[in-house]
């Protein structure tokens, strides 16, 4: 298992990149851990990954 750190930006670069301009900056920037690493997303895991990123931001937004 090749566990790898990436930013949501990256993600974003490589398999959505119709979605950057809707993200701000501090989203982009969030720190994503994936079990299998890069290489073996999907189109449809970055949109999963995407969606919960933003919830789990705002969550914190709200907290502080």
């Amino acid at each position: 298992m090749e566990v790898e750190t990436v930013k949501l930006s990256r993600i974003v670069e490589k398999l959505a990149p119709e979605l950057h301009s809707f993200l701000t900056a501090p989203e982009l920037d969030l720190k994503i851990v994936l079990r299998d690493g890069l290489s073996v997303l999907e189109p449809s895991d970055a949109m999963e990954i995407v969606q919960h990123s933003i919830c789990e931001y705002q969550k914190l937004t709200l907290l502080h």
